[in-house]
């Protein structure tokens, strides 16, 4: 059966915040969970991948008595960039501890790193009680480019294509396809912006990442004619462009930055990703009242779509 699901489980930005002001919209950080045909895919694992782990760790269990015969989780991670907050979920993801799990994790970090290096040293060894080795699951980080496409396909490891031109970038039958390209509008190494194909339906996935005077060529140019845009949203105009604290440089965009990236991309839909942390329930509500249109929604945690 076609299924293209789109769940947000973590919409905030910079750091987690647990407050009553912060219920409606939530506080865990940047995690979209991701289920097109039967492929379980996770943008980002900030800290809203915990309760993904917890969730699947309990159809685990229950999938049958007999610890033999339970039917194992496999994912696939695409790590936007590996900023504290897209990546503190990582760690306390439950699964990863059971030894049938299987979990791709893809990303980029620059010149003589490896992402799993990266990934060692920032969340393993000394920052946690495990080291990376210790992991029980079957856990394998890759580098990703731009010259280079994920096909997913049932009962086969994911293959990783040579994308040169838009005729390797079509999707053939049940497969589901994942391209990408680099921002560098994001300190301090960039940002990868993702895009997942399945039949004729379009997800881009482009947080962490700030516009440019007369907007984002090429971002409008890979997400072209998308039917879900999710694009960062950090600041208000009044707070990017404030007197004393300026948040140019930052790497993040406006509300109103990224209704001219949908526009330009002529996306279908848009949906605002990655609050700031101190926009509280209140002042996000109020926002709200500024861009009251069908096919802008802001992202809250729980919210769910279908894109088919």
């Amino acid at each position: 059966m076609s299924e293209f699901k789109v769940i947000f489980r973590g919409v905030r930005g910079s750091y987690p915040v647990a407050n009553n002001d912060f219920l409606q919209y939530g506080g865990n950080t940047s995690c979209v969970e991701v289920n097109v045909n039967g492929h379980l895919i996770i943008l980002d694992a900030g800290t809203g991948l915990i309760n993904i782990g917890n969730e699947l760790l309990s159809k685990y269990i229950t999938s049958s008595a007999d610890g033999a015969q339970r039917k194992p989780i496999n994912a696939t991670v695409l790590l936007s960039h590996i900023h504290q907050d897209h990546i503190l979920g990582f760690t306390f993801f439950r699964p990863l501890h059971i030894p049938s799990t299987v979990v791709n994790v893809y990303g980029n970090v620059n010149y003589n790193e490896t992402l799993s290096d990266e990934i060692a040293g920032l969340l393993f060894g000394k920052s946690f009680p495990l080291d990376l080795g210790d992991i029980a699951g079957n856990l394998n980080i890759k580098e990703l480019n731009e010259t280079e496409g994920i096909i997913l396909r049932h009962g086969e490891v994911p293959i990783i294509k040579r994308i040169e031109s838009d005729e390797d970038a079509r999707v053939e039958g049940d497969d589901v396809l994942i391209t990408c390209y680099r921002s560098y509008a994001h300190p301090q190494e960039g940002v990868i912006i993702y895009k997942i194909t399945y039949k004729d339906k379009i997800l881009v996935y482009a947080t962490d990442k700030e516009s440019y005077p007369g907007g984002d060529k090429k971002l409008a140019n890979f997400a072209r004619g998308c039917n879900l845009l999710i694009h960062d949203a950090q600041y208000t105009m009044e707070d990017y462009l404030d007197v004393y604290s300026p948040k140019q440089g930052f790497g993040h965009s406006t509300f109103d930055m990224a209704i001219e990236a949908k526009e330009q991309a002529n996306a279908e839909k848009l949906v605002f990703f990655h609050y700031d942390p101190t926009y509280s329930d209140n002042k996000l509500n109020s926002i709200k009242e500024h861009y009251k249109q069908d096919d802008i929604l802001f992202a809250y945690e729980g919210m769910e779509l279908d894109l088919m």
